[in-house]
């Protein structure tokens, strides 16, 4: 079992940066993928990046590219979401998620709770 919370979300105004951190705990954590998902009210659940276990290599949607950055840090077992010129279709509730697949862009074992974050414009 993985055990996963996120914090860091809030409000921030348009063009703006906040960083989300997931600390998880339960396993070792380099041996698990991590991906990140938002849902905004009414819509469902998006894909909004993941890093490997093994290479920390990361993989973006096109709605994301270049303004949302994934990085871990595994002695501190902790995965971050650096979010830049943030825009306020990025409101929604940000979710961390966890699993020994690689590369999956949905199916993971594992969830957080869920930080919100509000982009006002």
């Amino acid at each position: 079992q993985v055990h996963l919370v996120e914090s860091g979300g809030g409000l921030v105004q348009a063009g703006g940066s906040l960083r989300l951190s997931c600390a998880a705990s339960g396993r070792t954590f380099s041996d698990y993928a991590m991906g990140w998902f938002r849902q905004a009210p009414g819509k469902e659940r998006e894909f909004v990046g993941y890093i490997s276990r093994s290479d920390n290599s990361t993989y973006y949607p096109d709605s994301v590219k270049g303004r949302f950055t994934i990085s871990r840090d595994n002695a501190k077992n902790t995965v971050y979401l650096q979010m830049n010129n943030l825009k306020p279709e990025d409101t929604a509730v940000y979710y961390c998620a966890a699993d020994r697949r690689e590369f999956l862009v949905a199916g993971y074992n594992y969830w957080g709770q869920g930080t919100q974050v509000t982009v006002s414009s």
